[in-house]
């Protein structure tokens, strides 16, 4: 690398999720968000105040979601980083509703899960009898709100300690809710259809309380229609965003809509009490409506409910601390909030201090409102929030109009205006029914402004890679990805990289994959980013300045093949360099074996480095050539690095004790012509010995540098170690690059 040690500069800095949901997975998470506690706790609440014109409010609903589902389809399918509306909010509106959004944001969630403990607490509330324990008082407060308390304690433990629900766990939970539900629809739709007077059940009296009735109802219930936020704030982790995650999100909306009204449907005609209207009875049993109807269907009937009732709580509640956790995760670290919300501990690997703080707002809003008040609250402020979305995507229009977009909205600005306006109407109207719900999402407000202007402005970080990714769109048209282990790999690594960018005038890209394991949400890899930062840092810092342009990646895969390969893909890289290391155990080959042969799969040079010290300067290189289809390439790479350092380069080739003259002279010749074109004042030596890699390791005393095409020998050779180029590498005592031309038809598995 030269004599010179000062720093290098640092280089720009990216982290990056990999992108392994499919279709499927997203779905359903974005159905299991949407099929959770909303329908379960807020199906009785919202028939009390609207009559059978429930169904009429779930419908109405189903269009407005629309308008700000649409607005999530198009910006999820044009920025595909993790962080959802409060990114793009601060993207494309001036302060302060960047902060803002994140501030409402955090809020929205906390507050649905303080309405997901309450449901929790009243549902489990009637498990109290069947253990025994029933009519008893506890101090201050109802049982359910301590039963509330309780579960939001637990569950902030939960996420402290680590565990969270799983993409497989999540999935399982889905498909049981849609399965007791569809029981549900079943047998009440059966008992509606067996009355001779069901059709006055939803005639007679369709709208008890007038459209204002619907309103409040569509109000209250808009929470339930929320998950397809979800799966924009995963565009991240998905498999080619800019097509599935606006199919996502009007899938799960086609899949949860039907759902709804069949449940209402379900539920308003199967009540049969004499005098007293199935949507006065739904509205007095409130969050537990369900489990009294499913009571009259059959023998456990309402244990059913009840399960599908705990179940959806405790997977929303549990999923709920952990997104509101991170939202305030990421305000701490943009130092929007104190730091304390940004640190993550030092063993758990968590981050603390937003669980803590998000679940001390949780707890006391679930204590200090009753249900109908919180629920309320919630969907006051996702109405708000969602507000902020429709009115960014007007704004990107306007500023980003090339943008790529994989989904568009129709009529903008007509279209996002309209839900704007239906939103702004539904939230105000909620107005009339819980001026308690309006007061506490104004005075967070209110508070999120002062917090803004008194502490925040002065602090904030602007997410700007998002800005850099879109806009700054002068990259040069040769990549090199390095990809870095520990410190002591990235210097081999990334100095090999810096001689070939410096002669091909390359973009440079430090890449360190982070393996989550499997069953854990990629998300908790962020935790570790930090180390891994500071170890990148400290290579590139013992590195020599060249004029290179580097950026360092961190990448969060579940393997770190994938993670790579992923990469090679995203980046358009055309030379890909990875490390072996010497001596390595059978388990490390094995391993390593793994990865090199996904990674040479891709469409990318490969090159692999095996050093246990790296010269401070290359005075001379030894090309080590062999007939085989990656010579071609070595001969290019000796030539890059003679470039960059200056040093001679000497070819070697071996033939057996028993080679002829004119053998010797025709491998001389053939040689020479392999390396003329890339080295042409590069010295040639035929090599006599019985061992090709022992008269190889003759042939380079006095280099500091070997390179060698690499073989097509199988994956035993490779593991076992016999292949001539990895054998090389094993037994010298100088840094050896074996080189690996991009396959004629690489493998594009990934896409």
């Amino acid at each position: 690398m030269g004599d010179a040690e000062v720093a290098a500069p640092t280089a720009a800095f990216e982290v990056r999720l990999s992108r392994e949901m499919r279709l499927f997975d997203i779905v359903m998470i974005g159905v299991g968000a949407m099929i959770g506690a909303g329908i379960f706790v807020l199906t009785g609440i919202a028939a009390g105040v609207a009559g059978p014109g429930l169904l009429l409010a779930f419908l109405l609903n189903a269009v407005v979601t629309l308008f700000a589902a649409a607005a999530y389809a198009e910006l999820g399918s044009s920025f595909h980083d993790a962080g959802g509306s409060y990114l793009w909010v601060k993207l494309g509106l001036q302060d302060p509703q960047g902060f803002m959004s994140g501030w409402m944001d955090w809020f929205a969630h906390s507050v649905a899960c303080s309405l997901y403990a309450l449901g929790f607490g009243a549902y489990f509330k009637l498990v109290l009898p069947l253990i025994g324990l029933e009519g008893f008082d506890t101090p201050l407060m109802a049982v359910e709100k301590w039963l509330a308390l309780g579960v939001i304690s637990l569950f902030a433990w939960i996420n402290y300690r680590g565990a969270s629900e799983t993409g497989g766990a999540g999935n399982i939970i889905t498909i049981g809710k849609i399965l007791i539900l569809a029981v549900f629809v079943g047998f009440g739709i059966w008992i509606t259809l067996q009355r001779p007077d069901w059709q006055p059940v939803f005639t007679d009296d369709f709208l008890p309380n007038g459209y204002g009735g619907v309103f409040v109802a569509m109000g209250l219930t808009f929470i339930a229609f929320e998950g397809y936020e979800i799966i924009a704030q995963c565009s991240e982790e998905v498999h080619q965003p800019e097509r599935n995650v606006p199919r996502a999100i009007f899938l799960s909306l086609l899949i949860v809509v039907p759902i709804y009204l069949l449940v209402a449907f379900a539920a308003l005609g199967s009540v049969q009490i004499e005098g007293v209207p199935s949507w006065q009875f739904l509205g007095e049993n409130q969050e537990t409506a369900l489990v009294d109807v499913a009571k009259t269907f059959f023998p456990g009937g309402g244990l059913m409910i009840l399960i599908g009732g705990l179940l959806s709580t405790v997977s929303a509640l549990n999923a709920t601390i952990y997104s509101s956790s991170r939202v305030s995760l990421a305000m701490g670290r943009d130092r929007n909030l104190p730091a304390f919300f940004g640190k993550v501990h030092a063993v758990r690997k968590t981050p603390h201090g937003a669980i803590a703080g998000s679940a001390v707002l949780i707890a006391f809003m679930a204590v200090a409102l009753p249900i109908e008040t919180v629920a309320s609250a919630a969907n006051i402020m996702f109405l708000l929030l969602f507000i902020q979305v429709q009115a960014v995507l007007i704004v990107l229009r306007r500023k980003m109009p090339e943008m790529p977009r994989g989904f568009r909205v129709p009529w903008v600005p007509f279209v996002p205006a309209i839900g704007i306006l239906l939103q702004l109407f539904l939230a105000g109207y909620l107005f009339f029914y819980s001026p308690m719900a309006w007061l506490s999402a104004a005075a967070w407000i209110v508070l999120g402004l002062v917090v803004y202007y008194m502490y925040a402005r002065k602090r904030d970080q602007a997410y700007e890679h998002v800005v850099e990714m879109r806009e700054a769109a002068q990259r040069k048209d040769y990549r090199i990805l390095a990809c870095l282990g520990s410190t002591d790999d990235a210097i081999p690594l990334l100095g090999t990289a810096q001689f070939l960018a410096h002669d091909r005038d390359a973009e440079l890209i430090g890449l360190s994959v982070i393996e989550v394991p499997d069953g854990e949400l990629l998300a908790t890899g962020l935790d570790w980013v930090g180390p891994v930062k500071k170890r990148l840092d400290r290579a590139i810092e013992r590195l020599a300045p060249r004029d290179v342009e580097l950026k360092s990646l961190v990448k969060i895969s579940h393997r770190v093949s994938f993670g790579i390969a992923e990469t090679i893909l995203e980046e358009h890289c055309n030379v890909v360099i990875i490390g072996r290391a010497r001596r390595a155990g059978l388990f490390q080959r094995f391993a390593a074996t793994i990865v090199d042969r996904a990674i040479r799969e891709s469409p990318a040079h490969t090159l692999v480095v095996t050093a246990e010290r790296w010269p401070r300067r290359f005075r001379r290189v030894l090309f080590a050539y062999d007939s085989g289809p990656h010579a071609r390439l070595a001969a290019d790479i000796v030539a890059s690095v003679a470039q960059a350092t200056g040093a001679s380069v000497l070819a070697a080739h071996v033939l057996p004790p028993e080679a002829t003259k004119a053998e010797c002279e025709r491998a001389e010749t053939e040689l020479r012509a392999q390396i003329v074109g890339s080295c042409p004042q590069a010295d040639i030596s035929i090599v006599r010995s019985g061992d090709i890699v022992t008269g190889l390791l003759r042939a380079a005393r006095g280099s500091d540098l070997i390179v060698a095409g690499g073989t097509e020998a199988g994956m035993i050779e490779h593991l076992l170690g016999y292949a001539v180029p990895l054998e090389l590498a094993e037994r010298a005592s100088m840094p050896v690059i074996i080189v690996y031309e991009m396959p004629a038809e690489p493998k594009r598995w990934m896409t």
